[in-house]
């Protein structure tokens, strides 16, 4: 959820490299609704690698992410959020900056002591490692051990964090996601109160 993500990017340095970077996959991550794969797969701009599954644009308003998913192109609107400690189109543009990049992934290890930016861009497992390690780190339910957190969170929960949290119209979280049907999207909102929308009450009842 929201306040799980923010807690969990509080854990990050955000005078390193490695948490500027970590920052902005999270957060784009969750804003985005984005598969683990598409967030590695990511570009900075248009048709740079033969790999990569998309690109981004940056406007003032926000952040347009261009995919390639299983049925063909998408997009996806990223917003600015409300504060730039906790906007994704900051972060990014904050990664950036400071990892100087203006070509091929936007996503990549961070070597030399955290000192140096790598070439080639990050696996994917690796989303499913930094959602784990700041979950724990963020003391993410806590009512659960270390190893239960491990299976239960990954990066998949970042997409399932999102359809849960957004209090929209079913037809945007869809849309965002990319799912075909509404009941795919269901499936993704764990836990959406089922019943805010009260036909009952809006018929007169």
């Amino acid at each position: 959820m929201a306040a799980d993500i923010i807690a969990m990017i509080e854990t990050l340095d955000r005078s390193t490299l490695r948490g500027m970077r970590d920052r902005a996959m999270l957060l784009v991550g969750y804003a985005g609704g984005l598969r683990r794969s598409e967030i590695v797969g990511l570009d900075v701009k248009a048709d740079q690698t033969e790999d990569g599954r998309g690109w981004i644009e940056i406007f003032d308003k926000g952040m347009l992410v261009t995919l390639r998913g299983k049925t063909g192109w998408r997009q996806v609107e990223v917003g600015r959020g409300s504060s730039d400690a906790t906007c994704p189109v900051v972060a990014v543009e904050t990664w950036i900056r400071f990892a100087k990049l203006g070509h091929g992934p936007l996503f990549r290890r961070v070597t030399g002591q955290g000192k140096s930016i790598g070439a080639e861009r990050l696996n994917d497992k690796e989303i499913a490692r930094l959602v784990k390690r700041a979950v724990v780190a963020a003391g993410v339910r806590g009512d659960l051990s270390e190893l239960e957190r491990a299976l239960k969170f990954s990066g998949h929960s970042l997409r399932a964090g999102l359809a849960s949290s957004a209090d929209v119209d079913e037809r945007y979280v869809q849309k965002q996601l990319g799912h075909a049907s509404a009941e795919m999207t269901c499936r993704y909102q764990r836990r959406r109160d089922r019943f805010r929308i009260n036909l009952t009450k809006a018929a007169g009842l």
